[in-house]
């Protein structure tokens, strides 16, 4: 029986770190844009290609070398780009049993624009066939980011937790599931152990914005979710249960940040590898602090995740600065 399975979809990522750009924000530096020269060829410096990523296989990935017994459910095309992902994914040790290779279709491909320590990512999910097959009990299923074609099969993951009552469900939202609105995936809402957004993300779930941190778990916890954690960046991140609320400080980083992608996968991933693996909230959201900042002193989502004894090690010398505080 597998641990831990994350549902979604599998994309390469193209890196292209640019050095010819300018970003322009508003006065609270929360709505920037990129800069270019338009009609212009633009220099870059490189080009790196990371294979089987998207939330959902770094979830996977991340889980694997936590020493969970890992896999993932995803859709693919018959292309070398899909053939390198599987390899990918076997190489770290997430089964691919429920990988579906579809003829004839392309796998996802995606641009990051790389500038400084930030990106902007260029998307298309292309659009399968999905089927949701019988996947055994496992402890846990990881759903997070899919394509617009998939709203019925949001509900065929529903209409299979129902029947499996002993899985427990923990849900990332992605760009279109975020899109969709609370109550088209009211089910999925209410049926997840664990729920993971930012700040920006939840004020647009919910459609407020004026209601602060504390508002927001708690408005986020009524749609159903049995943990809600909220991420503030650099701030760290908010934990409400039902009963206790929790802020957890972010891990310093080492050095500063090379590349921030996968951060937030890296946190939600390995806090629930971390409940998987028996341990509490408190200690599951270090956990998933560490592998944030280990991830972003890497180029893309998973080459900076670690493993358990490599986190314990982390934990172990982690400077006064790193806490746990309950908030009420």
């Amino acid at each position: 029986m597998h641990d831990f399975i994350a549902i979604g979809d599998i994309v390469t990522d193209a890196f292209i770190k640019l050095k010819d750009a300018s970003v322009h924000c508003d006065i609270n530096r929360e709505h920037c844009t990129i800069s270019m020269a338009f009609g212009d060829k633009i220099p870059y410096e490189s080009v790196e290609v990371v294979r089987a990523v998207g939330n959902s296989s770094n979830a996977a990935v991340a889980a694997s070398r936590l020493g969970l017994k890992s896999a993932l459910i995803t859709n693919m095309g018959d292309d070398q780009n899909g053939r390198e992902c599987l390899e990918s994914l076997k190489k770290d040790g997430v089964a691919t049993e429920f990988v579906s290779v579809h003829q004839d279709k392309e796998t996802n491909y995606h641009y990051v624009l790389w500038f400084e320590s930030d990106r902007t990512i260029l998307v298309k999910h292309q659009e399968y066939e999905r089927a949701f097959s019988d996947v055994g009990n496992p402890k846990w299923l990881y759903l997070s980011s899919l394509g617009g074609d998939t709203v019925e099969y949001h509900k065929r993951v529903i209409e299979y937790l129902k029947i499996h009552p002993d899985i427990s469900l923990a849900f990332q939202p992605g760009t279109f599931q975020i899109e969709l609105g609370k109550d088209e995936l009211k089910d999925i809402y209410a049926r997840a152990k664990i729920f993971f957004c930012n700040v920006g993300e939840a004020e647009k779930i919910l459609g407020l914005n004026t209601l602060g941190i504390e508002g927001l778990l708690k408005r986020m916890r009524s749609l159903g979710p049995e943990i809600v954690v909220i991420t503030d960046g650099p701030k760290g991140a908010y934990a409400f249960d039902g009963k206790n609320m929790w802020h957890q400080s972010a891990y310093p980083d080492p050095k500063p940040p090379y590349e921030r992608t996968g951060a937030g996968d890296a946190l939600a991933s390995t806090t629930v590898a971390a409940l998987a693996l028996g341990k509490d909230i408190e200690t599951a959201l270090k956990w998933g602090m560490v592998n944030a900042m280990s991830v972003v002193q890497q180029v893309g989502a998973q080459k900076g995740l670690l493993n358990s004894p490599q986190i314990e090690e982390y934990l172990k010398n982690a400077p006064e600065s790193f806490q746990t505080k309950k908030l009420n």
